[in-house]
């Protein structure tokens, strides 16, 4: 039996698994520079606390050494975004945070953190990076999760 969606309020981790081409570098960049908490590990993959969800990283040798994630690109409000992507909405103040953190670090940035979608329905600060094998992400905020998340 099909159990009806939740109450949104109600949101619960979610769980997704990437490919990435070298592990160490992947545990390296999701935990020095995305500052998250390293979970479980094996020699080929390693689960990380993304901002309270799972993210499981897999090797995958045939990326290769240098090689990266194919992506393709959308234009949304004027810019290119990377398809597929993955990432979190964060408070506006974690979200800031998190952009001062990436600049400190040295991330370069796919789209700079900016306000997209200003004065409409949506409203939202994103920002998109890649991880080092190519993953696309995208880590947003709202001023009123409630009202704009999934504003028409």
């Amino acid at each position: 039996m099909v159990r009806p969606m939740r109450d949104s309020r109600a949101i619960t981790p979610f769980h997704i698994a990437v490919q990435v081409r070298d592990i160490q570098e992947a545990c390296d960049f999701y935990s020095r520079v995305l500052g998250c908490k390293e979970g479980r590990k094996a020699d080929a993959w390693a689960d990380f606390n993304l901002f309270g969800h799972q993210l499981v990283c897999h090797e995958n040798p045939g990326i290769g050494r240098q090689g990266k994630i194919q992506l393709y690109v959308n234009a949304v409000d004027g810019h290119g975004v990377p398809v597929p992507h993955y990432g979190v909405v964060l408070s506006m103040c974690s979200w800031h945070e998190l952009a001062a953190r990436l600049r400190s670090k040295g991330v370069e940035f796919i789209i700079e953190p900016y306000i997209r979608f200003a004065g409409q329905p949506g409203e939202q600060a994103t920002m998109f990076f890649l991880d080092p094998s190519g993953n696309a992400l995208e880590f947003k905020a709202f001023n009123d999760i409630e009202s704009q998340l999934f504003a028409i």
